[in-house]
């Protein structure tokens, strides 16, 4: 998969593409990322990329030129345009697992008042993280793109992708390590047994009792 962030602030992502998970699906070439900054494809000396909302208001709006020329200038066949927006579509599991089977996608990455309207017609899919607001869209392009690039075959682990939280829409169950015993605090006993039918019974109830304690909205939508 290839991946083109269009961005304001490339910089953002130096240490991203340098650690952990990112950086060895990057030198396994399981993954290739590019950072483009938005401004090299303004047509103006200054490097304008922006502009007053038409009609008043508070704020600066993208331009809708050079982001056309970045994305045209990016594009394939087989491209999936994704625009960061507190208006998209929220990100969930089921989303990321979709992205993880396009070869080539774009992410485009918000800033100060927003878009252009006018870009939304060349745009895939507008995601959102969550009902907030930051100051832009690059946190939130990592974040889907950690999610995405985990999902590639060979990325991490088969084993580490079974039974995740929000897979059947329930969270994940408790895991535990050594000691057995820390500070009064036991493993339960069930999980010593052995008997991996009952494992996975014990296991199967504790994301029930979970997704019911913390996100009962996740049981409406569960199997």
């Amino acid at each position: 998969m290839v991946i083109d962030v269009l961005t304001l602030f490339p910089n953002m992502y130096d240490d991203f593409i340098k650690e952990s998970i990112i950086k060895r699906a990057i030198e396994d070439n399981k993954i290739e990322i590019n950072i483009h900054n938005i401004r090299d494809y303004t047509v103006y000396k200054n490097k304008q990329v922006d502009d007053y909302p038409i009609g008043g208001g508070g704020g600066m709006v993208l331009m809708c030129d050079p982001i056309f020329r970045a994305i045209e200038s990016l594009k394939r066949d087989n491209t999936k345009v994704i625009m960061m927006t507190p208006s998209g579509k929220i990100f969930k599991q089921k989303i990321a697992y979709e992205l993880s089977k396009e070869n080539h996608l774009i992410i485009l990455c918000g800033h100060y008042e927003g878009f252009d309207e006018r870009i939304k017609s060349i745009i895939d899919i507008e995601i959102s993280i969550g009902d907030y607001i930051l100051t832009g869209g690059e946190l939130p392009s990592m974040v889907v793109m950690d999610s995405i690039i985990r999902l590639i075959n060979g990325v991490i682990s088969s084993e580490s992708l079974e039974c995740e939280s929000f897979d059947d829409n329930l969270l994940d169950y408790p895991n535990y390590t050594k000691p057995i015993d820390y500070r009064g605090m036991k493993v339960p006993e069930i999980l010593l047994s052995g008997h991996h039918e009952n494992i996975n019974k014990y296991r199967h109830e504790e994301r029930i009792r979970l997704t019911k304690q913390n996100r009962p909205d996740l049981l409406k939508e569960s199997k």
